[in-house]
This record gives structure tokens, C-alpha cells and sequence, in this order.
């Protein structure tokens, strides 16, 4: 069995709470600091560190780091603008003199915005939150959160005191989600799971079993009701719709996405890649007034879809995931509702029986030709994993930041879909970030599954992998130290 699934280390996640913890100490400004670095056998270095925001929420140099790893296998070259990184793993980093000592003189507490600069990693853009600022000397550098840099570089980083960091470059990335959630890492969650979505197994669950606001996720019972109708001969792709004055309303409103107008004709499938790829809610209702003849009839459909699929926590009020308002003299809010358990029954149904539903949300752009528009995937790990197919993002003020992920992998035999589903967090950085952190957790738990069944072991049925944070890492400790004695 492979090292990393003969330790699931609970020290790397230490760095990640050392990272976007939010403690009760807040400041205007980032917090300049350092941390004192060691890859593997090599000398401690000093390494300038921002906590943004907050002490703890700790961004690390990168340019520190590279020359840390310069003499490893996990060397990386760093380009650094004013608002774009490059970075190159197996190249060979060339300092610049800034490197691994203290803040230079002169150096003031810096406001800068943390935000979703250019960064390309070995020519590909990816999507990650990062800081770049000028220091005194006149070159710029980029800080970057700890386990992000080790997700993209797949190496294990430890705690081993506080102030210092200990990468183990030959150790690949590992996540632990019960240390996680002993940790309170989920404080800032609604509810998650993880499971395998072609079997029904699960991995890992956190206040599952809760309803909580869905937001835009909303639209992924839309697309399988439309794609029910396609199924069933009533609509199809190249169906031109008609675009209804509530869709143009909603268009012109601050929630509007694309610019529509009344009596325009569009495709179905344009409006399918709108309502997916950049959430758009005039396409969902458009799509749902299509199916339906309005959206009412369309929102009863939802409902009883739901009690067919058994979804006992769901309640939907409209076909995108805003909130929706009664008409009384004092309106209710609204918000359609779903439990991440009753989300993986919805997803596991819709990636079984409509497939193609990844032909869209695998795409990270794409060309709406009749509406004159580009539009690209608001999924930020469609760019930042491979395998990752799907699904789709949710963000309200009272849902927060939602994430439905699916990833594709493969036993040997058959396709898998993994779904990672994550609901509520505080902001689309935390969104990404959790999600990212399941999603390796979720291909860790599959291939350790794989390997024990080829070592010998009796293969894991549906049903009988662990259900619990606890238990799923206690099952896989108790087959890493079968397979050492063996």
C-alpha cells in the first residue's frame, strides 16, 4: 500500500487551521510576520509570512519557499508581477537577494486586497486567493496559503512548534477530516459530504442530515427535470425558447447574470451551459417556464421529484435558488432548502442517469452564440484538479458559499463519480478551499479502497464502508497496519 495511506497525519491539517482559522483578534491590515521553515533534511530558514486580516490567517512567501525547496525534488521556479505568478515545479528557482530573512527595513504594515490574481501553474491558469506586494527593494512576492502550495505541489507539511513548518517533500499530500472537524475547522460550515456517488458510499458526513438554504445548487434538480423532458421527446437541445418578460425582468435586476430581452428565441442547450457554467437565473427560469408552461407548475415538479427521489429534507419555491418573497403585507423570505445527504441522492440519481450533465459542467467557458456572450464556470476546481467534471456553485447571504463537486475515478474496471458536497461557508475562498481539502480526501479514501481489495483484503461492499469522520479513519489506520504485518 502506498506511504500515504499507511499514515493518514494528522500535523498537516494543524497547518491548515494555522491558516484560515479565524480568531476573535481581528486587525485592519496584514500582519507581518515570519516562520521559521525546514524541508526534509536541509537547514531551518526564515520565511515572511502575512496573516491577513486576522493573526493566524497566515500567507507564506513564496519566494522563501522556493529557495527552502530548491535542493529538492519539489523545486519550483517563481516569476512574481504586480498581478500575475507563474510557477513551475521541477524548474529551478533563481533568487533574487529578498529571500529568507527578515522583513527588509522600511518594509510598513501593507494594505494590500487578497484576491484571485493571474496565476499559472507550469503554463495552466488556476484559481487560487493569493497576496502580491512590492517590497522595498523593488520586487514583487506573492503569499500563498500553506496547503494550498502543498496541494499543488503534493507534499505533507507538519506543525512540529508553533513558529516553524516542517515539509516532508517526500510525502504526499494527506487530509483528515476528523481531525478536521476536532479541530472546528467546520465551525464555518453549514454541513458537508463526501462519497463515492456511483456506488452510494460515504466517507465522510458533518451535520448532513440538516436542511440548510441551497441557493444556485438549486439548479441542478432545474437541469435534470429539463433534461427529463429532453429524454422524454418533449423538448430538445436545439428547441428555441422564447424568452419570457420575467426572464427579462430578472435580467435586468442586480441578481441578473446575461442581458435578455423579451421575445428573444434561444437554444436549450445555451440555456442549460447559462444556468451551469455562470448561474444564470434568467436561463433557469427561462428553461423552467419551457418545461412547465410556468414556473409555478415548473416548482410543484421540483417538489414532487424530490419526494420521488426520496429528498424528505427538500423544499424548493422557485428554479434558481434566490430568495423568494410571499405576497403579504409582511413578506416572507424564502430560500429552497436540501440537507447534503438528501444533495448526494440528487447528484448520485442525476450522474446515473443523466451523464451528460458533465458534457456541460466540465467545461470551464464556453460561447453562447444567439445571446453573443461568453461565459465561464464559476467552479474554481474545475481549474485546480484533475478529474474534476462538475457540478455547480450556490451563493446567497443566508446560504453563504455552496459547492456541489463531482470528480471521475476509475477502479479498473468501471468510472466512478465522487461527489463532495459543501454548503454554507463563509465566502467563495473558504468554499474552494474546503471543497479542494474534501476532494483529495475523497480520491485518498477511493484508491485506498482499490489497493486493499488488489492487496487481498476483502473488498469494501456498498454499505460497509465507515459513514463517520471517526470511523472512516479509523478503517483506514486499521488497513494500513494490516497490510505493514502482512
Amino acid at each position: 500500500m502506498k506511504k500515504f495511506l499507511q499514515k493518514i497525519c494528522p500535523l498537516i491539517l494543524a497547518i491548515i487551521m494555522m491558516c484560515s482559522a479565524l480568531p476573535a483578534l481581528a486587525a485592519n491590515y496584514e500582519i507581518p510576520g515570519t516562520c521559521q521553515v525546514q524541508a526534509d533534511t536541509g537547514a531551518v530558514c526564515t520565511v515572511k509570512t502575512l496573516d491577513y486580516a486576522y493573526d493566524n490567517n497566515t500567507y507564506f512567501s513564496l519566494r522563501d519557499l522556493a529557495v527552502v525547496l530548491g535542493k529538492t525534488d519539489k523545486a519550483f521556479s517563481l516569476e512574481v508581477t504586480k498581478n500575475a505568478v507563474s510557477l513551475n515545479p521541477g524548474n529551478t528557482y533563481t533568487p533574487v537577494g529578498v529571500e529568507n530573512i527578515p522583513w527588509e527595513d522600511g518594509t510598513e504594515n501593507p494594505d494590500i486586497t487578497l484576491r484571485r490574481n493571474e496565476f499559472k501553474v507550469s503554463g495552466t491558469s488556476v484559481y487560487y486567493y493569493t497576496l502580491i506586494m512590492r517590497l522595498p527593494s523593488g520586487h514583487y512576492d506573492c503569499f500563498m496559503m500553506a496547503a494550498d502550495l502543498a496541494m499543488i505541489l503534493d507534499v505533507d507539511i507538519t506543525v512540529p512548534a508553533a513558529g516553524s513548518l516542517q515539509i516532508h517533500t517526500q510525502e504526499p499530500f494527506s487530509v483528515s477530516p476528523a481531525y478536521l472537524e476536532q479541530a472546528g475547522f467546520f465551525y464555518g460550515v453549514n454541513s458537508v459530504l463526501v462519497g463515492d456517488a456511483t456506488t452510494g458510499e460515504v466517507y465522510y458526513r458533518y451535520q448532513s442530515d440538516t436542511p440548510f438554504p441551497i441557493a444556485s445548487t438549486t439548479k441542478l434538480m432545474t437541469c435534470l427535470l429539463v433534461m427529463e423532458a429532453i429524454s422524454a421527446g418533449r423538448l430538445s437541445y436545439q428547441d428555441q425558447i422564447v424568452i419570457s418578460e420575467a426572464a427579462q425582468k430578472l435580467s435586468e435586476s442586480s441578481d441578473g447574470v446575461i442581458d435578455m430581452e423579451a421575445g428573444w428565441l434561444v437554444p436549450v442547450e445555451e440555456l442549460l451551459l447559462g444556468a451551469l457554467l455562470p448561474s444564470s437565473n434568467e436561463c433557469a427560469l427561462s428553461l423552467a417556464i419551457a418545461v412547465a408552461g410556468s414556473e409555478e407548475a415548473f416548482v410543484r415538479m421540483m417538489n414532487e421529484k424530490a419526494l420521488e427521489l426520496g429528498l424528505s429534507q427538500a423544499i424548493f419555491f422557485n428554479s434558481h435558488g434566490l430568495p423568494s418573497f410571499t405576497e403579504d403585507p409582511v413578506p416572507a423570505k424564502r430560500q429552497n432548502r436540501m440537507s447534503a445527504e438528501d444533495m448526494f441522492r440528487l447528484v448520485s440519481y442525476l450522474l446515473k442517469v443523466y451523464p451528460q450533465i458533465t458534457d456541460f459542467t466540465s467545461r470551464q467557458s464556453a460561447t453562447l452564440e444567439t445571446l453573443n456572450v461568453k461565459v465561464n464556470n464559476t467552479n474554481p476546481l474545475l481549474r485546480n484538479m484533475s478529474g474534476v467534471t462538475g457540478l455547480k456553485t450556490g451563493t446567497t447571504n443566508k446560504a453563504g458559499a455552496c459547492l456541489v463537486t463531482s470528480l471521475s475515478a476509475s477502479d479498473g474496471n468501471l468510472e466512478h463519480d465522487l461527489a463532495v458536497i459543501v454548503l454554507g461557508t463563509e465566502s467563495n475562498i473558504e468554499r474552494g478551499r474546503v471543497s479542494g481539502l474534501l476532494a483529495e480526501y475523497a480520491l485518498q479514501v477511493f484508491y485506498a479502497d482499490i489497493e486493499q481489495t488488489e492487496d487481498g483484503a476483502d473488498a469494501q461492499t456498498p454499505g460497509n464502508l465507515p459513514t463517520h469522520a471517526e470511523a472512516a479513519v479509523d478503517w483506514i489506520l486499521r488497513t494500513a497496519r494490516k497490510s505493514r504485518s502482512e
